[in-house]
């Protein structure tokens, strides 16, 4: 039968039609750029997110660049990030000109290790440190992140491309938070049609900035109060995220669902499965397992030839990135990242998978793990 990573077209019944609809609707009355789709998106976001002020941006990697420009972060700042992300947080740090410092993984949860991003805020004396909400939860310390970050002058800037829909301590991930951001990548918790993403803040005057620097930098239409650039997302886009959310909770629910399925079965077969730690609600982003490195590409052929998607999220720590080295000004910690990333394997998780298709996947492992293939 076969089974992707992920699958985006299991739409609702009646999800295609109401989309559309929609896009038929705004093409006639060319409805493109701002409007009535947007503010309602950035409204239901922030009731959502239990956060004051959301900012609606093109991407998620736009929305890291939005934040670390509206906080003050440029050429020749000090900034922290986790070794073990995905490139964009790498990326924006380096795009807004400032010097990025990689701190190492802890085993337990999988993020980044609070001891050695300790030992960094203090040989590094950062303007800000930005800390990477991963697999649909998020780090054992966050609430230790926040207040040092406080203590130090630091701004904490969340990277939460992951985790929309993640409860901590009973409460959406993002809404304790300084200023966090969020991608609505199709294959993301809550995706767009296309590309989307989304600042969170808590401070009116740091909205203002925020939205002023996608805007070009605009405070009247020709008016321009800083450099910034395009980063508007468009009203086609926000309709359909729009739209999405309607559905989401059944979304969220199914995600959970397959996730704990996974969890339940997967260590019953003596799985190295990762589960959020004890303070985390998960989103069922992804499911995440540790194998030994010859173990998982001998799996991973197996599941390959049967036809399962599978990933490595992520396959390589940033401080081994060839792109890194020009950049890179020190790495802290051990070796973990690396260690995850020669170990970790991710199988399909999506919502409105069937029980068919859960049962190939665990009988491809379960016959793996017996020797029978």
């Amino acid at each position: 039968m076969g089974v992707p990573f992920i699958d985006i077209k299991r739409f609702e019944p009646g999800f295609l039609e109401a989309w559309n609809a929609k896009v038929a609707e705004m093409s006639k009355n060319a409805q493109f750029i701002g409007g009535a789709e947007v503010a309602t998106l950035e409204k239901r976001l922030s009731e959502y997110t239990g956060t004051a002020f959301t900012v609606s941006c093109a991407n998620g990697t736009d929305a890291l660049q939005l934040a670390l420009r509206a906080v003050g972060v440029g050429i020749g700042d000090n900034v922290l990030l986790p070794d073990s992300t995905f490139w964009a947080t790498f990326e924006a740090v380096v795009n807004v000109g400032a010097n990025p410092y990689t701190v190492d993984s802890n085993l337990t949860d999988l993020q980044m290790d609070f001891d050695a991003f300790a030992k960094a805020i203090d040989e590094v004396k950062p303007k800000a440190a930005m800390i990477v909400h991963l697999y649909g939860w998020g780090s054992s310390r966050l609430a230790d992140y926040r207040a040092l970050c406080k203590q130090k002058g630091v701004v904490l800037i969340e990277d939460g491309a992951q985790s929309f829909g993640v409860k901590y301590k009973g409460e959406p991930v993002y809404k304790g938070c300084q200023i966090a951001t969020t991608s609505f990548y199709p294959a993301k918790v809550l995706g767009a049609a296309g590309d989307g993403g989304a600042v969170f803040v808590n401070d009116q005057a740091l909205a203002d900035k925020v939205r002023m620097l996608a805007n070009h930098g605009r405070t009247t239409h020709y008016g321009h109060g800083a450099v910034g650039w395009n980063s508007r997302m468009d009203s086609l886009q926000a309709a359909f995220v729009n739209l999405s959310l309607d559905h989401f909770e059944a979304r969220l629910k199914s995600r959970q669902e397959w996730a704990a399925r996974y969890h339940k079965d997967l260590k019953a077969l003596g799985v190295n499965d990762i589960t959020p730690p004890a303070d985390y609600v998960e989103n069922g982003y992804c499911n995440v397992t540790l194998f030994e490195n010859s173990k998982r590409t001998k799996l991973e052929a197996i599941l390959k030839e049967k036809g399962i998607g599978f990933g490595n999220i992520y396959p390589g720590a940033m401080s081994d990135q060839p792109g890194a080295k020009e950049f890179l000004k020190r790495r802290f910690g051990g070796n973990n990242a690396q260690q995850v990333s020669s170990t970790v394997l991710n199988f399909p998780l999506f919502p409105y998978m069937t029980e068919a298709e859960y049962k190939e996947i665990l009988s491809i492992i379960e016959n793996f793990l017996s020797g029978k293939n």
